[in-house]
């Protein structure tokens, strides 16, 4: 999954949690929450994978 992608999960998660707390829908909210940290996972998941790839072109 690119950096890209991860972050549109992040910003639909935040929507959904928003929606979710305007419509009085928990379990939207726990849903929208769950995505966004999904999404920053997968982030830093890939900047990890870009400094090893890095770190070992030069090696």
């Amino acid at each position: 999954m690119s950096k890209h992608n991860a972050k549109a999960r992040q910003i639909k998660g935040k929507l959904k949690e928003t929606l979710g707390k305007t419509m009085g829908d928990k379990s939207m909210q726990r849903s929208g929450r769950s995505d966004m940290l999904r999404g920053k996972a997968q982030e830093v998941a890939e900047k990890a994978a870009d400094q090893v790839r890095r770190h070992t072109r030069h090696h």
